[in-house]
C-alpha cells in the first residue's frame, strides 16, 4: 500500500539557486523550549508568548495522542500570526505525523459534495502505521564478478558477501547486476538487500577500507562491518493516510488516481471495510492509528450544513484534531440569518478550546520585519527599518511586509544593495494602504461602477453603525438592537 517515491532533480543550477519563498517561509517551528515556555525570537516565532505556549501544550498532547477528535479555534484580528501558529505546529509534528491544511472556501470549489470534500479532508488527516516483517541480507561486499555472453545479451555473476562471522558467495542475475552498476557498488561497501522486491540500498564504506587510496567525496559515510548472521529479518514501517487506502482501493489505477488528484466520491461502504480491516491490522499489533492535524482556515467561511457536518464527525472514532482559524468577531453564521460570535455555531464552539491571538508590539514588528527581510535576501538600513515598522504599526503588518520587496527593486534600481528610507518611501508612493484606498474610495464616490447596492431586506435598528476604523470590513458593531 505504501511505495518509497524518490524524485531527483534533471538539472542542477550552480551559480544561480532557484527559491520560492512564501508568506510563512520563515517558520520552522513553535520556538518554545523543553519546558513548552515560548522563547523571545526562535525559529521564526516573534511575540505572542502566550498563544504559542497553549499551541506547544496542544502539540504535546497530539504527540502523545490524547487529544483526537477534539477542535481548536485561533481567534484574533488579522495579521496576528494564527497560520503562522498552524505551519510552526506543522514543523513541530515532523514528516510522520499528517498534517492537512484547507481553506474553508475549497470545500465549495471541489466538484463533490461538501460533505465528502470534508470527509476526504479528515481521512487525509489520520495516518495509518503499518509494520512489515521483511528478510534483508546485509554484508560487505567482498567482490563482484559480472561474465558476459559472446553476444553481451545475457550477463551473469556471483557477488560475495561477508561480515564478521561468515562469508557467502550469491548467484546474480541481469536485473540484480543492472540494481548493482546503478547504485556504483564497489568492493568494500556495506549493502543491504530486500529478498521480496531484490531492492539493493548502499549503506556506507566500510571501515576497513576507510585507508584505502581511492578518491572519495566529502559526504562518503563509513560504516561498520555488519556482525552475525548475513540474512535477518527486520520490521520495516510505512506510514500512509486513511485517505489514501481508500482510493487505491475504490479505484483501478489506484495510485494514477492519488497522482492525478481524480479521487471522486468515495462510497461509505468501502471506507466501512477499510475501517473494519484497519482494526482487525491494530489488533494483530499490524499497524497502529496516527491522529493528525486537519487545519481549517477561513473557518467563517463554512455553512450551517458544514457545521453540523463537523460536529458529528469530530465524534467519530477515528478523528484527527480540528485546528480552526478565523478573524471574524461576531457575524453571520452562513446560510441562516443569526449572528455567531466568529461564525461559528455555539454548539460547535462549545466543544472547542478556543486559542487568543493579539495586536503585535511595536519591538515585536521590528523584528518579524527583519526577519521577513533576511528571508527575502535584503538588506535594509536602521532608518528603512524602522520606518516600515513605523508603517506596520500604522497600518498593518502585512503591508509593511510586502512592501520589502518593490523596496529593495527600487534600491537596485539606483545601483544599491540597501534598501534606505528613500526607497521605502518611493515604494509607499506606489502601492497604497488599506486607509489610503478607502479615502480614495470615498473622494471618487459616484465615479466608479456598479457602486449602488440593492438590499431586499433592510437593517432595521434603533442604535448607531459604528466602525472600528481599520479598513478591513470586519470592525462592523450594531449597537441598541
Amino acid at each position: 500500500m505504501a511505495a518509497n517515491i524518490s524524485l531527483q532533480s534533471s538539472s542542477i543550477r550552480d551559480v544561480t539557486k532557484m527559491e520560492r519563498i512564501g508568506a510563512h517561509s520563515h517558520i520552522h517551528g513553535l520556538g518554545l523550549d523543553s519546558n513548552l515556555e515560548p522563547r523571545a525570537n526562535s525559529q521564526g516565532m516573534i511575540g505572542q508568548g502566550k498563544a504559542r505556549k497553549a499551541a506547544g501544550v496542544i502539540l504535546k498532547m497530539v504527540q502523545e495522542g490524547r487529544i483526537a477528535g477534539r477542535a481548536i479555534l485561533m481567534a484574533g484580528p488579522p495579521s496576528t500570526g494564527k497560520t503562522a501558529l498552524a505551519m510552526g505546529m506543522a514543523q513541530s509534528l515532523g514528516s510522520d505525523v499528517p498534517f492537512v491544511m484547507l481553506t474553508a472556501s475549497e470545500v465549495f470549489s471541489l466538484e463533490m459534495s461538501k460533505t465528502e470534500s470534508l470527509t476526504q479532508a479528515f481521512r487525509r488527516s489520520i495516518g495509518v502505521r503499518i509494520k512489515e516483517e521483511t528478510e534483508l541480507i546485509e554484508g560487505e561486499v567482498v567482490e563482484i564478478q559480472v561474465d558476459r555472453s559472446i553476444t553481451g545479451a545475457t550477463k551473469t555473476g556471483r557477488l560475495t558477501l561477508k561480515t564478521t562471522d561468515m562469508e557467502t558467495v550469491y548467484d546474480l542475475g541481469s536485473k540484480m547486476i543492472d540494481q548493482l552498476q546503478k547504485e556504483k557498488v564497489l568492493a568494500g561497501d556495506v549493502v543491504s538487500i530486500d529478498k521480496a522486491s531484490g531492492r539493493i540500498s548502499k549503506l556506507g564504506r566500510s571501515f576497513g577500507r576507510a585507508k584505502d587510496y581511492d578518491a572519495m567525496g566529502a559526504d562518503t559515510r563509513f560504516v561498520a562491518c555488519p556482525d552475525g548472521e548475513l540474512q535477518t529479518r527486520k520490521e520495516v514501517v510505512h506510514t500512509v493516510s486513511l485517505h489514501e487506502i481508500d482510493v487505491i482501493n475504490s479505484r483501478t489505477q489506484g495510485f494514477l488516481a492519488l497522482f492525478a488528484g481524480d479521487t471522486g466520491e468515495i462510497k461509505p461502504e468501502l471506507r466501512d471495510q477499510i475501517n473494519t480491516k484497519v482494526a482487525e491490522w491494530r489488533e494483530e499489533d499490524k499497524a497502529e492509528i496516527v491522529p493528525g492535524v486537519l487545519f481549517i482556515d477561513e473557518v467563517h467561511m463554512l455553512d450551517i450544513e458544514c457545521f453540523s457536518f463537523l460536529n458529528r464527525a469530530m465524534e467519530n472514532e477515528l478523528a484527527p484534531l480540528v485546528v480552526m482559524a478565523s478573524n471574524r468577531g461576531i457575524t453571520r453564521i452562513r446560510g441562516t440569518k443569526y449572528k455567531s460570535p466568529h461564525g461559528i455555531p455555539a454548539d460547535l464552539l462549545d466543544r472547542m478550546l478556543i486559542i487568543a491571538t493579539k495586536k503585535y508590539e511595536e519591538d515585536e514588528i521590528k523584528e518579524i520585519v527583519k526577519i521577513r527581510a533576511e528571508e527575502e535576501d535584503v538588506k535594509l538600513s536602521e532608518e528603512s527599518l524602522d520606518l516600515l515598522s513605523t508603517m506596520g504599526i500604522q497600518t498593518s503588518l502585512r503591508y509593511s511586509l510586502n512592501l520589502i520587496a518593490p523596496s529593495n527593486l527600487i534600491a537596485q534600481r539606483r545601483k544599491s544593495n540597501i534598501v534606505e528610507n528613500q526607497d521605502v518611501k518611493l515604494a509607499y508612493k506606489y502601492f497604497c494602504d488599506v486607509d489610503r484606498s478607502a479615502t480614495y474610495a470615498k473622494e471618487t464616490s459616484g465615479m466608479m461602477f456598479g457602486e449602488t447596492e440593492i438590499d431586499d431586506q433592510p437593517l432595521q435598528n434603533n442604535g448607531n453603525i459604528q466602525s472600528n476604523g481599520n479598513g478591513n470590513g470586519n470592525g462592523m458593531q450594531i449597537d441598541g438592537q
